[in-house]
């Protein structure tokens, strides 16, 4: 795999480019910059939204043969590592979580650190790696203890740690962003234990039926995906002296606290009773164990000091989803 031939201009690496955030943020950034180039890369050969200013590569990044082939292909001026198991993959199966959440990173950051020292790195993380609040109105920043409790919080916590400590010493440039609950995502539903939050709005108003397994009590941190990718692609270009020595790399990017009621409210605004009745309510306490103990109210004040953006309201992002399904 040779190297584009407009080496002057910027050349970007999007692993996990196959997923729906992958694709969006692509589309973004092409807007963003009209010499930018991209190598879009996932397990199986991604989308490639634009043939003459991309290259969709398959890549398993768990053998460091194809992470040596992948990233000596080109000198980057940023490299997005997107790709992972989901929250409730990587709790079903230990073993994958580990290879894909942890051995994959360590393999692309080692890479990257030796023989492209500087790189700038964005690393999407999770609220999940935080613990439960201690009460309901805890309010969570950048520097509240992080205490996981899934496999998945743990793996992105110790890919947030290497990122910090690679940005420490100058090896990297790193940005990690602790994205909220993203909704709503268009497709198939995926492996996260959080996925019911998309579906509940996104079956019923394709007119399918839809299962709710948490309380509609239950609070969360979500944001809309337009907004989640705005910042993706405004965290690039920060200076890296914008993040202080003693905060690290890590940001909580913009969201809305809501209950799964507010939601459905929101769904029933938008489409109507029909879509409502929809959905069917079937409690599964494993995956509520599991959201219950993110937390829901954050302080972003790091985070719009750094620019990022805040979301729309949860009605206009329903509105703009039923909107995309008549275009």
């Amino acid at each position: 795999m040779g190297s584009h031939p407009n080496s002057s201009s910027e050349h970007i690496l999007i692993t996990g480019a196959g997923g729906f955030i992958g694709q969006e943020l692509s589309n973004t950034l092409f807007l963003s910059n009209p010499s930018m180039h991209l190598t879009l890369a996932d397990v199986f050969e991604p989308p490639n939204p634009n043939a003459s200013r991309a290259t969709a590569v398959k890549a398993d990044l768990t053998t460091q043969s194809a992470v040596d082939s992948l990233l000596s292909s080109q000198q980057w001026s940023a490299c997005y590592l997107l790709h992972g198991i989901m929250s409730g993959g990587a709790e079903a199966n230990l073993d994958l979580g580990l290879a894909v959440n942890i051995d994959s990173h360590r393999l692309t950051l080692d890479y990257l650190r030796k023989h492209q020292p500087g790189v700038v790195v964005v690393f999407p993380s999770s609220l999940a790696v935080y613990g439960p609040p201690d009460s309901p109105d805890q309010q969570y920043d950048e520097k509240t203890i992080p205490i996981p409790q899934s496999s998945y919080g743990a793996e992105k916590l110790i890919v947030e740690t290497l990122v910090n400590d690679y940005s420490r010493r100058g090896l990297i440039d790193g940005r990690v962003v602790r994205l909220p609950t993203v909704i709503v995502r268009p497709g198939a539903p995926s492996a996260a234990v959080s996925s019911f939050a998309s579906g509940i709005v996104r079956e019923p108003l394709n007119g399918l039926q839809s299962t709710l397994p948490v309380s509609k009590d239950l609070t969360m941190w979500v944001c809309s995906p337009k907004t989640v990718v705005k910042n993706l692609v405004a965290i690039k270009d920060v200076p890296k002296e914008k993040f202080a020595n003693n905060r690290g790399r890590v940001i909580n990017l913009p969201g809305q606290t809501v209950t799964v009621r507010q939601i459905l409210e929101a769904l029933g605004e938008v489409g109507g009773g029909k879509a409502l009745r929809l959905v069917e309510e079937k409690h599964d306490p494993d995956v509520e164990a599991i959201v219950a103990s993110w937390p829901a109210r954050f302080n972003i004040s790091l985070a719009q000091g750094l620019g990022m953006a805040e979301d729309i309201s949860l009605k206009e992002e329903v509105q703009s989803f039923a909107a995309s399904l008549k275009s």
